[in-house]
């Protein structure tokens, strides 16, 4: 498992991840959770929604191909991307990929 993050993200509260080949750490705050993940190429992320979260994240590391609403888009680093609250979307991951994610309160 990839995971390039520095010791005091990774003694952040770990979250288990929807794949078995992905690692996230959890940093609370009010209003907004904040997300490092980590996933190895090959990972996919199936159709789902999030009704209570608005998500913006960043890629810091490789790549990631987002569907949202029927609308794919690759992402890679040091750009942003947004998914809606309510969006149902899908992530691939050909690479080893590490990102961001901002998850507000809907």
């Amino acid at each position: 498992m990839i995971d390039s993050y520095p010791e005091k993200i990774k003694s952040l509260p770990a979250q288990k991840g929807k794949v078995d080949t992905s690692s996230k750490y959890v940093l609370e705050a009010k209003d907004c959770r904040v997300l490092f993940a980590s996933y190895e190429p090959g990972t996919t992320i199936p159709p789902h929604k999030h009704d209570d979260a608005d998500v913006h994240g960043v890629v810091i590391k490789g790549e990631i191909i987002l569907t949202v609403n029927g609308t794919t888009t690759k992402h890679g680093v040091g750009e942003w991307y947004h998914i809606p609250p309510g969006a149902e979307h899908a992530t691939v991951f050909e690479q080893e990929t590490e990102e961001i994610e901002y998850w507000f309160k809907a």
